[in-house]
């Protein structure tokens, strides 16, 4: 083998390993801090309002420190911005649960984000740049990877809390170092700055492309098809993880039961956001698969209606099933765009529009279940959502670009 390719051999590898790390850390400084929020009230004298500002600033951060993205990963190479945002999440891991007060914890907690926020969005681009013929089955691995992840964060503190002498900031900080380990893989990227960045990924494995002139991205209609599609499945995702056992537990289901019940939705992203984006790559159009994904999602909202505690396991079973729009919407936002330039505007427009869409499902949800008493008007809210879902999701699934639209 010439040095040559020994070399983009050894960096493939290198990239492979960095995106699978990277994608493990993307959410559970969300959800160890959702197991141990109990805790972490108690410890910070926070009150249940700021409380619930904690639930409501991922979003908001993904939203905001998203569309810094692409100019970073221009000017530095994204492998660079991926590895800085690997540390950022450490550190903030690290710092949050000792700054000793509710003000530096948001603070701690927004670094820990912005890390977040800016990988989530260059993940698409870096998986089109080095993978352009294998979107579909990269984008599963990394999906894969990132419902693992949230799944073990929410399984797994609370019990490693208690292996540590029952200290939520032990239990809290040792994510630090899962995510001081994805640090690793990037460092050899870092020293790729902007044309030299390109220069340097041509020689050692990723797509080769023409420069691309920057797309007037809010012009196009497959960007604000696919912005919304993000929105309204995380909308739905949201809602599911803040309020589904909580629907579970009023009909008459143990705590301990409507646990289990969320973890098994959760865990339904595991293996099928391996296969569907596998499989939405060999289709022309991916419509039919936001419809499928659509359809589940409305039969396990009829059913949180009709029989929450009697099929309450095929529920969680069907919602789990719908949850799996996230890594369809990513695959799209690879495939919906031919440059990495394009792939870069598209994935920032549609993640930071889609999170800031999301904001508002799961607070109006607690509002009407206030002010009703009950699950009625919360699910038809969820039911409603789920149409415009489908409708958007199949304008975005059709076989066009952001590019061919600018061209016309």
């Amino acid at each position: 083998m010439s040095t040559g390719s020994a070399t983009r051999a050894w960096a493939t590898r290198l990239v492979v390993i960095g995106i699978m790390l990277s994608a493990v850390n993307l959410r559970p400084a969300i959800t160890s801090l959702g197991a141990l929020l109990e805790e972490v009230r108690d410890g910070l004298g926070m009150s249940g309002s700021v409380a619930g500002l904690l639930t409501s600033v991922p979003p908001l951060c993904f939203a905001l420190f998203g569309v810094m993205a692409p100019r970073l990963a221009r000017r530095f190479g994204p492998g660079a911005v991926v590895c800085a945002g690997m540390a950022a999440i450490s550190a903030g891991l690290l710092i949050r649960p000792y700054t000793g007060g509710t003000a530096g914890f948001l603070a701690a907690s927004a670094l820990t984000l912005m890390g977040i926020a800016v990988s989530n969005v260059l993940m698409p681009v870096i998986v089109k740049r080095w993978f352009p013929d294998r979107v579909g089955s990269m984008t599963g691995l990394y999906s894969m990877a990132l419902a693992l992840g949230t799944s073990a964060a929410a399984a797994v503190t609370v019990p490693m809390t208690q292996a540590l002498g029952g200290s939520w900031r032990s239990g809290l900080a040792m994510w630090a170092l899962l995510a001081a380990v994805a640090v690793v893989p990037w460092i050899p990227f870092v020293r790729e700055r902007g044309s030299t960045a390109q220069a340097a990924a041509s020689r050692e494995g990723p797509a080769r492309e023409e420069p691309a002139a920057a797309v007037r991205i809010t012009r196009s209609r497959i960007a604000w098809a696919l912005a919304v599609f993000f929105g309204l499945q995380a909308t739905a995702a949201y809602i599911t993880m803040g309020w589904m056992a909580q629907i579970f537990r009023d009909a008459g289901v143990p705590a301990s039961t409507a646990g289990l019940l969320l973890a098994v939705t959760m865990v339904m992203g595991v293996p099928l956001a391996f296969v569907i984006p596998r499989v939405a790559t060999r289709l022309p159009h991916q419509g039919p698969i936001v419809i499928a994904l659509g359809v589940c999602g409305l039969a396990g909202y009829a059913g949180l209606y009709f029989a929450p505690a009697g099929g309450a396991w095929a529920w969680a079973v069907l919602l789990g099933v719908s949850n799996c729009a996230f890594p369809l919407a990513l695959t799209m936002v690879g495939m919906r765009a031919r440059t990495g330039t394009g792939v870069a505007q598209l994935s920032a427009f549609a993640q930071s529009t889609g999170y800031l869409i999301s904001i508002p499902g799961p607070l109006l949800v607690g509002v009407l279940y206030q002010h009703s008493g009950g699950w009625g008007l919360p699910i038809a809210l969820m039911t409603g959502l789920m149409i415009p879902q489908m409708v958007v999701g199949v304008l975005a699934g059709r076989s066009r670009t952001v590019e061919d639209e600018a061209a016309r």
